[in-house]
């Protein structure tokens, strides 16, 4: 008997366990969607072209202004000989044979902070960089801005639609089991009402037995969540330092309080319906 009870808690406990793991992950894309967001916001370029007249000197003086400029993530300065040799490699060494002299201006490639990567801010950047003397053009793909903040706003509806989905399902889940679990024992609540037992003293054992197996599922979860991070670090490095690790401590919360509170909660209810019950209605 003792071997069947165990064998049955471990396998609730392993359960538990795996819709707990599917909980942390689609709790990490949700909570580290914005750092997903920023991350691919601030790999996007925008081409600031020098005037002819402008010295490669004089552009590097307006770059270190530029830097220090509120939307400024990074700037990247390319010469005009640097400029020459790029399409040069792309359009062949005798290109500028057909030009008295080089057409190509120093430029700064600049990568703005993720809040100013939307329609609206990039005009109000482009004005401000545009107002220099020094400055040509500015140049950005505005179809690019608006599909990849369009995208990305789909993304993370997605992601959180996915979440709420993935938290019903592992209540319906968790609550199956644990029901099971607990109706398994039916004929000792029953006893044990017989004998005069409150429905208090009936639910305090079936409760801590279920918070231990909450936690102790969701501790399981967390160490596979944890050596999936682990794996995933060696082949994704650069995705893998879009997450926080406040975040990922956040995450572990979320596991521990959903297979807790969803264990607590499913025993609480399975326990009071079973309390109720007849001695007839316990065979069916």
């Amino acid at each position: 008997m003792r071997r069947r009870l165990a064998n049955a808690y471990l396998s609730s406990v392993i359960s538990i366990s795996l819709v707990l793991f599917l909980v942390g992950l689609a709790s990490l894309l949700l909570v580290n969607a914005k750092g997903v967001s920023d991350y691919f916001k601030e790999n996007m370029q925008v081409s600031v072209m020098m005037k002819q007249t402008v010295s490669d000197e004089e552009a590097l003086e307006f770059r270190d202004d530029l830097e220090k400029e509120r939307f400024i993530k990074s700037t990247v300065f390319i010469s005009r000989e640097q400029g020459e040799r790029e399409l040069a490699d792309q359009l062949g060494d005798d290109f500028l044979d057909i030009f008295e002299t080089s057409p190509i201006p120093a430029s700064i490639d600049v990568t703005l902070n993720a809040d100013y990567v939307s329609a609206d801010s990039l005009e109000v950047v482009k004005g401000e960089i545009a107002a220099s003397s020094l400055v040509d053009e500015v140049v950005y793909q505005k179809s690019l801005v608006d599909a990849l903040n369009a995208n990305l706003n789909r993304i993370s509806m997605i992601i959180a639609v996915f979440v709420a989905l993935l938290l019903f399902i592992s209540y319906v889940l968790i609550n199956n089991t644990v029901r099971l679990n607990v109706f398994a024992r039916r004929f000792t609540i029953h006893t044990m009402k017989l004998v005069g037992a409150t429905r208090s003293f009936i639910r305090a054992p079936f409760l801590v037995q279920s918070a231990f197996q909450g936690v102790f599922a969701a501790f399981i979860a967390i160490i596979a969540l944890i050596a999936v991070l682990y794996f995933m670090r060696s082949g994704f490095e650069q995705l893998f330092e879009i997450f926080r690790l406040d975040l990922l401590l956040a995450v572990m919360g979320i596991v521990i309080v959903s297979g807790l509170a969803i264990c607590l909660m499913s025993t609480w209810f399975v326990v009071n319906k079973l309390v109720s019950l007849k001695k007839d209605e316990l065979y069916y």
